[in-house]
């Protein structure tokens, strides 16, 4: 299986890192770009993962679409509380999409768990996704449940893959073994 690895998320956010910003620095940049006629993306992640967080909005945004993030969300309290639960529901429904950046450490966590079951409710099955990011070396193990969504794989070079040839980037795998660019699902309502 061709999901993405730490390292490859890493050269992501390297490939257009510049060195004298700080990783929060660049989180806040996307923040401020225009987000006039792009898919929007709620983007559930483990909070203390930023250098993944920051290689997954690098891969999403050569798409050319919004990434939200929620702790960038000027409208968020300070402390995590019954309010940062609803205004959390509130932008997985405004968002267009739903992804899931499943590290092992996301895929343990309350809140993304939470996230994936409002996603769910309010995005499925056309418009959630899981990405899976598996360690270096190693293959990705998750629980049983992620094989109801589909997941994003991406493609060094053409692959033979679910009984078809497939050029170089990224798809959408549904659970019914529908592939389809992630480029084509992104711009899909």
């Amino acid at each position: 299986m061709s999901f993405i690895t730490e390292s490859k998320l890493k050269s992501y956010r390297k490939s257009v890192h510049l060195s004298y910003k700080t990783l929060n620095e660049s989180l806040r940049e996307f923040k401020a770009e225009s987000k006039f006629l792009k898919t929007k993306i709620f983007l559930s992640h483990k909070h203390d993962e930023l250098e993944q967080l920051e290689g997954a909005i690098f891969f999403l945004k050569k798409h050319g679409v919004d990434v939200y993030v929620d702790w960038l969300d000027d409208g968020m309290p300070k402390t995590t509380s019954g309010i940062t639960a609803s205004r959390i529901k509130e932008k997985i429904k405004e968002n267009d999409k739903f992804i899931l950046l499943a590290t092992e450490n996301a895929i343990n966590s309350k809140w993304c768990n939470w996230e994936l079951g409002l996603g769910d409710a309010a995005k499925y099955i056309n418009n959630i996704a899981i990405l899976p990011i598996k360690k270096d070396y190693s293959d990705f193990s998750g629980n049983e449940y992620l094989q109801i969504y589909p997941y994003i794989v991406n493609f060094e070079a053409m692959t033979y893959f679910k009984s078809s040839y497939r050029h170089a980037g990224a798809y959408v795998v549904f659970p019914d073994n529908r592939v389809v660019s992630l480029k084509d699902w992104l711009k899909s309502k």
